[in-house]
């Protein structure tokens, strides 16, 4: 079977779908991945197919910063390009389109060009549901307000993409301008299931999803070949295990004062520190022997080795995090960390999220304490952990996909 994926975004956003490739190419599948063309390492290190998308990711999202709508725009103002760079006629050649991109956008009219199946493939709860409000939408206690933030959700993002697309059937897919409000409502059907790479232990499955969207469990990407630096090992080797701190590829204004205000957290709570400098650049600048600075560490090394996690709350982040069994705290910036932060709480794995906007070192401190002194927050986060290893997200989904394929 060939297999298509579409995924843009942060590495976090690509890489849980280049893992889910590999699991189908050690399958004996063909895949090929398309994506922004600087994550070719990513895509030839998982020894995939690699159809290009002009573009950077680090740049759209260091333009943006953590203003969502900005983020939105940044992407949508590239709408063209996409176009044109999935317009190639070899696209054609695949047997099942897997589509990350929100809504379906792009590959529902690749599936249809080429009649061949799509899924809208999703780390975060994106379904429609009576259950609770599309990430990003504030909780009211309103009937019918959950479903019609998923609703307006999908036309915010529709509309901003519609007129590209359109031309774009019209133009080169030779297909009929879809209608003003989409094809939303044929997503999660037989004919466009939507499976979710997220454990059933940490998103619930609401009640009224039908049995077109499915729950798999994570897909984890893994790192074999790599080998931990002797002074990081010597590091973590030389005394408590220390607090992991870092915010991914969320930008940082004002790296310096953050970063003081993660050394003073540390040094008030009395714990030694893994820094991670992320796309925000924390750490250029002189620290104290507590707290070590680290570039790059495969999460499933790192996380079960520390005492305590302070993440941004991005979807992969949060996976690794609930998997090591170590307590999380989320510093939120935008969309569905907000939502990672407040289930992690909820379940017990981790103090109260904080907004990145509202951080202070009395805030940090405080979660810091939480998080590493409650013996009942450790026990429920090494609990949930133990779960959530159970689950083999990529073989489940495998099943789902190949499913999908041999549908009559």
């Amino acid at each position: 079977m060939h297999i298509t994926i579409l995924a843009l975004g942060s590495r976090g956003d690509v890489q849980p779908y280049a893992a889910l490739g590999k699991g189908f190419k050690a399958a004996g599948h063909q895949v090929r991945f398309i994506t922004f063309e600087d994550f070719a390492p990513l895509i030839t290190e998982n020894e995939l197919d690699f159809h290009p998308i002009q573009g950077n990711a680090k740049e759209l999202v260091a333009n943006a910063g953590a203003d969502l709508p900005a983020l939105v725009r940044s992407f949508g103002s590239l709408a063209e390009g996409y176009a044109r760079d999935l317009s190639a006629p070899h696209l054609g050649e695949t047997d099942l389109i897997i589509n990350q991109l929100p809504a379906g956008l792009f590959g529902f009219d690749l599936a249809e060009k080429y009649d061949v199946p799509m899924a809208q493939a999703a780390v975060i709860p994106l379904a429609r549901t009576r259950g609770f409000p599309l990430m990003g939408f504030p909780k009211l206690p309103l009937p019918g307000y959950n479903k019609a933030t998923y609703y307006l959700g999908e036309q915010i993002a529709w509309q901003m993409f519609r007129t590209v697309i359109n031309r774009w059937r019209k133009k080169t897919l030779n297909l009929p301008p879809l209608p003003l409000l989409g094809y939303f409502g044929q997503l999660g059907t037989r004919r466009f299931p939507i499976v979710n790479g997220f454990s059933q232990y940490v998103v619930e499955r609401p009640a009224d999803w039908n049995e077109y969207v499915h729950i798999t469990g994570y897909w984890f990407p893994e790192d074999r070949n790599w080998e931990p630096p002797h002074d990081l090992s010597a590091f973590i080797e030389a005394g408590s295990p220390p607090v992991f701190i870092g915010f991914g590829s969320m930008p940082v204004k004002d790296p310096q004062r953050i970063t003081n205000i993660v050394l003073d957290s540390l040094k008030q709570s009395g714990q030694r520190g893994i820094l991670h400098m992320g796309w925000g650049g924390l750490g250029n600048q002189l620290l104290p022997d507590h707290v070590f600075k680290i570039d790059y560490a495969p999460y499933d090394w790192l996380f079960p080795r520390m005492a305590m996690l302070i993440h941004h709350g991005g979807s992969g982040t949060t996976a690794f995090g609930l998997r090591s069994g170590v307590p999380s705290c989320v510093v939120s910036f935008v969309f569905d960390q907000h939502y990672w932060g407040e289930r992690i709480a909820q379940l017990g794995a981790g103090p109260r999220p904080i907004r990145f906007k509202e951080l202070t070192t009395e805030r940090l401190r405080e979660a810091i304490q939480l998080g590493v002194g409650d013996p009942k927050m450790r026990q429920k986060a090494i609990e949930l952990g133990r779960k959530i290893q159970t689950e083999n997200g990529i073989e489940n989904a495998l099943k789902v996909f190949e499913k999908i394929t041999n549908r009559d």
